[in-house]
Order: structure tokens, then C-alpha cells, then sequence
């Protein structure tokens, strides 16, 4: 029911062709010297750890969005421990530095709280206070230049409003056959649940990125607290039970990168699902007690956490990884068609609708996700009990496949010229040149053949479904056999590592 109600939201937004809109816009090209007064001081940061494959694009990127530059401060923090990326990042700044950009180059010693500490550390410096908005973009995230003139108008008249969230596009959706079944979750979560979610109650989770919060509301909730693995939904929930207003534009699009190889996705999930689990312990209490209405007291804990963070990752492993397999071997118990068949069917198709040109994925799909409910539910439970290494953060392994192509076509998207884009692109490879040619030749003698991993859990839940299938062609349970045969399958794929890119 909460799948169908959000899909009819979507499609009430779409046929009333409903969308925020700002009460000003700024003129698209280059802004005029002298002319500037309507632009605000905005402060851009980029966190980034140990990310060479990406941090060229990201940093030249920010640095040619159509903005005044003396009213703009890019925060480059890195968070590296590998003397090599320090020193290729720091080279970047530097040259930017050059051609007239201010931007800083910040580095912590000690990487205390992770991404949420980087940005606590950043947002201490004494010249924050001459900053209204602050920018946050991830090292694998390319904002297009008008990223800041699309969001900051949003801001312009609505005194109670904290964030603006952009959509993320992805460069790399089709790469392989996990990518593009990423692609079908997050067009959902974008399309559906946070449009939906910020047009009729103006609250959603922060997706860490790609969004542009008004200094103001950070520090009356709080700032950034080191206390979760997902310091984003973590700010989010507090500023909302302060009051503030959020505003999701699905029509602004900034690109980055989706993890190619399943242990990256495995380790993301597993941070994105015990996160929340974590927030709900600590949080839940401060809910009870703040002032918003009980609509939104309701909508936090049944909707926002309970069951699209908790129920659904524990209905998905109990029901078909342990509770399907178990009534073929118990003749007395016995699972109705619908309940394995038709609310999983039902459930795929609303999931896979945003994104139609991925129909011809629908039953990959459908397996993969009752696949992903053993990491899902074990990242719940060991965040929710405080279990292993829940509160570990694991950065996602990018590999670059965003390349100068890309922002060119973001500088013509925005009409500006293409030359002096190419020209600052082209440049943007003369910092750290020789650092980097030395290290390509390093990693080239240092090459690893690249191997498939196994993953135990996901091999021995193959061997029990593969097994019940058997046990049911036998017993001749017809719908049954077909759902653990693929499902077997399904995990031997995964557990033997052969979907996506192998790691080296």
C-alpha cells in the first residue's frame, strides 16, 4: 500500500504537472563583474578520501559553475591518509588557485567521525559566518555550471526553508548489468518517494549530495554529529523536527558514478541500511518529544524508518529466504500463490516503472533484491543492536568513469562557450602531471589479476534454495519450483561474484 500510494502521488504530480517553483531566476551566462549584489555568498565543499580516480572531474567541475567568483568559496576536504592523493589533490587546488578561483585545500590528520566530522571540522572555520548557503558535493559528483542559479532562487523569499536537493544522474548506468539495477532502486527513490515526499509534506532524507543547505538552519539543529554512519538523514531529521521546510527538484541533474563490482554496492548498502537503524535508536525519543504535529511524528517513525528501513528488509529475507524454503521440507505448512508470485510481481513493476526502458530487467530485478535482503537485514540488525562493525565507514570505490567529455556537455547545456570550457578542462590535467604519470607506472608494475570473490552467506543460502527447489520439482509444488530454482541461482551469481566488475 505504501508502494501504490506513492506511485499515485507521482502520478497526480505528473498529470498536474505540479513542480517547485522560485519567485526569481538569474540571468544563464557568465555573470558580469560588478554586477553582483543579487548573488549570495555560497560556500562549496567537496569531501573526499583517498578518491584519485575522480577528484580532477569533481573539482573542475565546481570550479567553472556560473557563479561570481568573489562570492563563492570552494572547501576542498580531503581526508586522505595516502601521501599520493594528498599531494595530487593539494597540486589541483593549487592550480585553480591560479587561474582565480578561491578555493582552499583542508586536511585532517586524524579522520575522527568520517564524512560527518570532515564537514564538522570544515564548518568551524572563523569565515563561515560571511556564508548564507553551503553546497555539498561528493568527489565522484559533477554539478552542471547553472547548478548554483537553478537552486539558489528556491531560497529567495522562503526564510523557513533549509534544504534544496538535485536529483543524481548517473554516467555509467548501462556499464554492466548491477549498474543498471541500481539504476531501477534510485530512479524510484528519486521519481517517486522524494518528489512525492517533498511536494506534499516538504520532508525527505538528505542524500548526502548534491544539495545546497542554508547555513542558518545547519547550526540552529545542530550541525553535524559524528553519532551515525549517515550524517545526511541524520541532519535531515533534525531540521525537520525544528521546523524547517525542505524542496526536492527532480529536474535539476547532477551526475556521478554508481559502484561497478558487487563488493562496493555490498559495502554501500550495508552502510545505508544500518545507518538508518543506528538514527532510529538514537533519534526516536527526540521524535516523540518535539513539537511537530503528529502526522509527521507518524510519518517519521511508521513510514520513515519502521518500515521502509525495517520491515521491508526483514519481510524480504524471513519470507523467502527462510520461510519459503522451510514449507517444502514441512508438508503442513504452506505459503498462497499471491503471497510469493503477486505481491513480489506487483511490487517489481511499481518499483521498475520511473525507469521503463529497464522493463526487459524486471524478473534480474526482482531476484536481485530478495538477493540483497541477506546483506540488508544483517546491516539492520547490527544497527539497530550496535553488532560487528556497523558503525565502520568504507568509502565506495569509484573508478573514474566520468570523463572531460562529460563536463563539455554540461558547459553546452547551459549555452555557454565551449572553448574556454575545453581550455580549462584540457589544463585541469596539467597540475600533478608528473605525480600521476609516476603513479600509473607504479600501479602498472604492481597489477594484480583481477579475481572473483566468494561470499559465504549468499553460497549457502544457494545450496538451501537450490535444494528446496529439488525437494519441491519432486513434490511437484509447480509456482514454487520455478521461484527457488532462479532464486538458488540468483545467490550461486552473487556468491560467486560474477555480476559487475571483479576487484583486483
Amino acid at each position: 500500500m505504501d508502494r501504490v500510494l506513492l506511485m499515485l502521488g507521482c502520478l497526480w504530480i505528473k498529470i498536474r504537472r505540479i513542480k517547485p517553483t522560485a519567485s526569481m531566476e538569474y540571468p544563464m551566462g557568465r555573470v558580469e563583474t560588478g554586477n553582483v549584489d543579487d548573488y549570495p555568498m555560497v560556500l562549496v565543499q567537496i569531501p573526499m578520501c583517498n578518491e584519485k580516480e575522480v577528484y580532477q572531474q569533481s573539482i573542475a567541475a565546481v570550479c567553472i559553475m556560473d557563479w561570481p567568483k568573489e562570492r563563492m568559496l570552494v572547501q576542498v576536504l580531503d581526508d586522505s591518509d595516502e601521501l599520493d592523493a594528498q599531494n595530487l589533490i593539494l597540486a589541483e587546488v593549487q592550480k585553480w588557485h591560479q587561474k582565480g578561483v578561491h578555493i582552499l585545500y583542508r586536511h585532517r590528520l586524524i579522520r575522527s567521525g568520517y564524512k560527518a566530522g570532515n564537514l564538522k571540522s570544515a564548518m568551524s572555520c572563523d569565515y563561515i559566518k560571511n556564508y548564507e548557503f553551503v553546497a555539498i558535493f561528493d568527489a565522484d559528483f559533477q554539478p552542471a555550471p547553472d547548478f548554483l542559479k537553478k537552486t539558489i532562487p528556491h531560497f529567495k523569499g522562503n526564510d523557513d526553508l533549509a534544504l534544496v536537493q538535485a536529483r543524481w544522474a548517473f554516467v555509467n548506468k548501462d556499464e554492466n548489468l548491477l549498474t543498471r539495477l541500481q539504476n531501477i532502486n534510485l530512479s524510484f527513490h528519486f521519481e517517486v518517494e522524494q518528489q512525492v515526499n517533498g511536494v506534499f509534506i516538504n520532508f525527505f532524507g538528505f542524500n548526502g549530495t548534491a544539495g545546497v543547505w542554508r547555513i542558518k538552519a545547519l547550526e540552529d539543529c545542530g550541525g553535524w554529529l559524528e553519532r551515525t554512519t549517515v550524517e545526511d538523514m541524520d541532519i535531515a531529521v533534525r531540521a525537520h523536527l525544528c521546523g524547517w521546510k525542505f524542496v526536492y527538484l527532480n529536474d535539476v541533474k547532477c551526475y556521478c558514478e554508481l559502484p561497478e563490482s558487487y563488493e562496493a554496492y555490498k559495502k554501500q548498502q550495508y552502510r545505508w541500511h544500518s545507518g538508518p537503524m543506528q538514527l532510529f535508536r538514537l533519534c526516536f525519543l527526540d521524535i516523540l518529544h518535539s513539537k511537530v504535529n503528529k502526522a509527521k511524528k507518524a510519518n517519521l517513525i511508521f513510514l520513515f524508518f519502521l518500515l521502509r528501513k525495517l520491515i521491508l528488509p526483514f519481510y524480504s529475507f524471513t519470507l523467502f529466504c527462510i520461510i519459503l524454503p522451510l514449507t517444502i521440507f514441512l508438508p503442513e505448512a504452506e505459503l498462497p500463490a499471491w503471497v510469493v508470485c503477486y505481491v513480489p510481481g506487483i511490487m517489481s513493476v511499481l518499483n521498475i516503472l520511473p525507469a521503463p526502458r529497464s522493463f526487459p530487467f524486471i524478473v534480474p530485478y526482482l531476484l536481485f533484491e530478495n538477493t540483497m535482503s541477506v546483506t540488508k537485514f544483517n546491516a539492520m540488525i547490527s544497527g539497530l543492536f550496535r553488532l560487528g562493525n556497523s558503525y565502520e565507514w568504507i568509502v565506495t570505490k569509484k573508478l573514474g568513469r566520468s570523463s572531460e567529455a562529460d563536463l563539455v556537455a554540461f558547459e553546452n547545456e547551459s549555452d555557454s562557450s565551449v572553448t574556454e570550457t575545453t581550455n580549462f578542462l584540457r589544463s585541469s590535467s596539467d597540475s600533478g602531471l608528473e605525480e600521476l604519470s609516476k603513479l600509473e607506472v607504479t600501479s602498472r608494475r604492481s597489477v594484480k589479476t583481477k579475481r572473483n570473490r566468494l561470499y559465504r552467506m549468499e553460497l549457502t543460502l544457494a545450496f538451501i534454495l537450490l535444494s528446496a527447489a529439488g525437494r519441491s520439482l519432486l513434490s511437484a509444488q509447480g509456482i514454487h519450483f520455478y521461484f527457488l530454482l532462479f532464486q538458488g541461482i540468483s545467490f550461486l551469481v552473487v556468491g560467486l561474484d560474477l555480476i559487475g566488475e571483479q576487484v583486483s
